[in-house]
């Protein structure tokens, strides 16, 4: 038929043909800054949004770094405002210049240089640059998952935020007296439609991470010795997020002191990692070739699946790292090899991995 939309493909007694592996990616800190110049120098636009996206060519549809993150560069000069705006994605934004206030929802958030916030999705928001500096944001989004899914929504001029509660009053004829039960012993349920279109819910809030607070317990773990096999981070935590672990529910940001000379051990996860290096330096091996980086720059550091290590210089190294391993345990796909000589593990459905902290220190 001239019109058909679909074709077969025999695939009968095939094996399974790997990806290719995606390489590392490094944007060096005068590149950033060149394009945060220039950012600048623009007059400023209608939606005051002064933007761009870092993107990696070879991730396809999304303008992503990775392949389900996007990394935009936001630039606002000292008296801009961002004209409120809402999309079905989410955000965590790092602040690697000045400072400002977001207006999330209602909820104002003054964040100043390292602060981390998030934005979660369906949020109208706004960013205003109060201070007298440039102000610079990193901001993580999973637009590129909804734009490969097609389902990218975004309200360039959103409504005010009168949610009609009035409407979502709970009515009992709208509920299934049948409920949801079980059918089989060994666990199986049935669950109606009205269940299934008005689902549990979790309210998810705008969070704030300031760094002078951070920084005072991440320091904590520099006393940790050379013969401690984990990495001295912290998880910035949305409860929120429950067993996925995230910071949003896609993406966890980590923040990281890397003692000088201390080295990582090789390994692997299918969840993509991006680091931004804010002092200090160091190289990463990954997939086998060395990246020198130091303060300022960008990495896509671990590449989903590659092999990978970092290894800090003669100086204390401090860096975000946005993983999208919450969404790898709400899909029940996150393969890690924490030890290149152990069994790969599934994470979130079988157990993980332990360290020797209890050994060396608290």
């Amino acid at each position: 038929m001239a019109d058909q939309q679909f074709e077969f493909v025999d695939r009968t007694g095939g094996a399974h043909v790997a990806p290719k592996m995606n390489p590392a990616v490094l944007i060096p800190r005068a590149a950033l800054d060149a394009e945060i110049d220039r950012l600048a120098s623009l007059p400023a636009p209608g939606n005051g949004r002064r933007i761009s996206y870092i993107v990696n060519p070879a991730m396809g549809a999304g303008d992503g770094l990775a392949p389900a993150t996007r990394v935009s560069l936001c630039v606002l000069k000292p008296g801009e405002r961002t004209k409120p705006i809402r999309h079905n994605s989410s955000n965590v934004d790092f602040c690697i210049r000045g400072g400002g206030t977001a207006l999330i929802e209602g909820t104002e958030i003054p964040f100043a240089q390292y602060d981390a916030f998030t934005t979660p999705g369906w949020h109208t928001h706004e960013v205003a640059n109060d201070t007298k500096d440039l102000q610079v944001r990193l901001s993580y989004s999973n637009a590129p998952l909804l734009e490969k899914l097609l389902v990218h929504v975004v309200e360039e001029d959103p409504k005010s935020a009168d949610e009609e509660q009035s409407a979502e009053q709970h009515d009992p004829a709208r509920t299934s007296p049948y409920g949801t039960f079980k059918v089989s012993e060994d666990g199986a349920w049935l669950m109606p439609y009205e269940k299934l279109v008005n689902p549990d819910f979790v309210d998810t809030k705008p969070l704030h991470w300031p760094w002078a607070r951070v920084k005072a317990e991440l320091d904590r773990l520099k006393a940790l010795g050379k013969d401690y096999v984990g990495r001295r981070l912290y998880l910035l935590y949305d409860p929120s997020t429950g067993r996925t672990n995230g910071t949003n529910h896609t993406f966890f940001a980590t923040i990281t002191i890397r003692p000088a000379n201390i080295v990582d051990r090789p390994h692997r996860h299918v969840s993509a990692a991006i680091n931004y290096f804010f002092a200090g330096s160091g190289y990463s091996s990954v997939g086998g070739k060395r990246y020198e980086w130091s303060a300022g720059d960008l990495m896509l550091s671990a590449p989903g699946w590659v092999v990978h290590n970092l290894a800090s210089n003669n100086e204390d190294v401090y860096e975000l790292t946005i993983q999208d391993q919450p969404l790898h345990l709400a899909l029940g796909s996150l393969l890690w090899q924490e030890d290149l000589r152990k069994p790969i593990k599934l994470l979130g459905l079988n157990p993980g991995f332990a360290t020797n902290r209890a050994g060396v220190g608290k």
